[in-house]
């Protein structure tokens, strides 16, 4: 009988439902606060569902002898170790969808409660004031909102938004135009955003590209008298910047439920009239708790009965059978999404995959999974393979699939093309008889290429000189190259190298081989080969 060890509060009914479906489980809501505790007991269980309290670190998962699935209720998984779970095969799922209109009906609130000066009133009063001139407040109705990320909390936002009868303007670099008149609002650039909001909220995951997205310089540009909401991460806005615009009138108020650190004990923002917190509470609805509650528990038993997969983040959801025979096709297909996703910054408007000979008669929804996750997870790093479909339907990509006999000299191969407004760029990959997956064609010009986690592309006219360039530029900066694949158009026409690297291409290395003005695109790529 599988033990499942429940570390965190999760409701009676997803206790219910492990013991109903003949697990054993433990319910310790306490555990998840004692390290020492749970590093004591993990080795006895085969399953640990958790929230937020529980670390699962590098170190829990060491003590973690028995160990197949982690559940976390709830889309972030900032407190599990991911890398470190991979390589003990341990799956990690999450319930991405549960707390979406949870989360979108606070901003709402959060909106409401901003705009009316709601929390200071009800204090005032409840101190026997009666200020009423005090709190004069602003109608949401004809106002503008800007809503930076339509995914799919942000697109519940609009439509709450709408109904309100706001005027809707959306800042999505993903998000198409097809998408954006579907959904009813108008897509502009960030500066547009910026200037035209009365309101400004923010749906949009924190990574490399969206930290600080409302930095000091772009709080500078914001309209007069705006107002700011924040449920989603913390670390998007400058929270020091935006008090002093808070001080000064620039920003006439905020409302925030995430913060740059957490729990937030202090904060630029806390103690300003103008500013409404929360503790992280845009999950914190009973029907959320239970929502996710219970898919988890459902999805945990899954796996642990019949070996089925939801909703993992380090696994596609096949079945056992399948995954012996998939399982390198289905890291190709990652590994062709991720290097289009790299490749690639405006918004795809399709995504054409071509199966050829053996793996057209494998599970495409599976392989067609993990190349919209591959491509995807540069700007998300929350999308899942399951998620990553609704994903793109939801910023209106087309994925279309075909199947054909074996054409050439592989055996079976997969082909990926992405079209946006301006262009199209396609890729082919294979997985030879040792199981290692390899890129085969990009641009149409046929390579061999071995895929590693650091990796260089360049294109170039095919002139004399560029290997021995590319191959001193390396040298001199002190990367190693493990690979070097070549391949060119026609004689004299473009010619393309990509290289696989011991290390991550230094920053300096990058900028000198483009100064020398014989490559037309320099782009560093990595990959996890995990």
């Amino acid at each position: 009988m599988p033990k499942v060890l429940i570390s965190d509060k999760l409701s009676d009914a997803a206790v219910q439902i492990f013991r109903d479906r003949g697990i054993d489980v433990d319910f310790e809501p306490g555990f998840g606060k004692d390290k020492d505790r749970l590093l004591e007991v993990i080795g006895q269980y085969d399953g640990l569902a958790i929230r937020s309290a529980t670390k699962v670190t590098e170190k829990v998962i060491a003590a973690a002898g028995n160990l197949r699935v982690i559940g976390r209720a709830g889309i972030g998984v900032d407190n599990v170790d991911i890398p470190a779970a991979s390589k003990k095969g341990i799956i990690v799922m999450n319930t991405p969808f549960g707390n979406s209109i949870t989360t979108a009906e606070h901003a709402i609130a959060m909106m409401f409660a901003v705009a009316r000066q709601i929390p200071e009133a009800s204090a005032s009063t409840h101190a026997g004031k009666w200020e009423k001139s005090r709190f004069m407040g602003v109608e949401l109705t004809n106002k503008t909102l800007g809503v930076i990320g339509a995914g799919n909390i942000g697109s519940i936002v609009i439509a709450r938004a709408l109904g309100l009868k706001m005027k809707v303007i959306t800042y999505d670099p993903f998000l198409s135009e097809e998408r954006a008149a579907e959904i009813g609002v108008e897509k502009v650039e960030l500066d547009a955003l910026l200037s035209r909001a009365d309101f400004i909220t923010l749906h949009v995951p924190l990574t490399d590209q969206t930290r600080n997205i409302l930095s000091e310089a772009n709080i500078a540009k914001l309209k007069h008298g705006v107002r700011i909401i924040n449920c989603a991460r913390g670390g998007l806005v400058d929270e020091a910047a935006l008090a002093a615009a808070l001080k000064d009138g620039r920003v006439a108020g905020a409302a925030f439920d995430v913060f740059e650190t957490e729990p937030a004990t202090d904060s630029p923002l806390f103690n300003l009239p103008n500013v409404v917190v929360t503790p992280h509470l845009g999950a914190a609805t009973t029907e959320a708790q239970e929502n996710v509650a219970l898919q988890v528990a459902e999805q945990m038993s899954d796996y642990l009965l019949t070996g089925a997969v939801q909703n993992a983040l380090n696994m596609p959801s096949v079945t056992a059978e399948e995954a012996k025979v998939m399982g390198p096709w289905l890291k190709l297909s990652q590994h062709l999404g991720n290097f289009i996703g790299q490749m690639t910054d405006e918004p795809a408007k399709a995504i054409n995959i071509l199966y050829d000979g053996s793996v057209s008669e494998m599970n495409l929804a599976a392989l067609n999974c993990g190349v919209i996750a591959g491509m995807m997870r540069r700007r998300n790093p929350d999308v899942n393979m399951v998620s990553a479909p609704v994903i793109a339907k939801e910023a209106g990509i087309k994925v279309s699939t075909t199947r054909q006999e074996q054409t050439g000299a592989f055996e079976g191969y997969i082909k990926v093309t992405v079209v946006t407004d301006t262009r199209e760029r396609s890729i082919a990959g294979t997985v030879f008889s040792d199981g290692k997956p390899r890129f085969i064609q990009i641009k149409g010009i046929n390579i061999d290429a071995e895929i590693g986690e650091h990796m260089l592309y360049t294109t170039n006219n095919d002139v004399p000189g560029i290997i021995g360039l590319l191959g001193q530029t390396m040298g001199e900066g002190g990367v190693n190259i493990a690979n070097f694949t070549l391949g060119r158009s026609v004689k004299q026409g473009e010619a393309i190298a990509i290289l696989y690297v011991d290390d991550a291409v230094p920053e300096p290395v990058i900028r000198k081989l483009e100064e020398t003005g014989k490559f037309n695109q320099v782009k560093p790529l990595t990959f996890d080969v995990a």
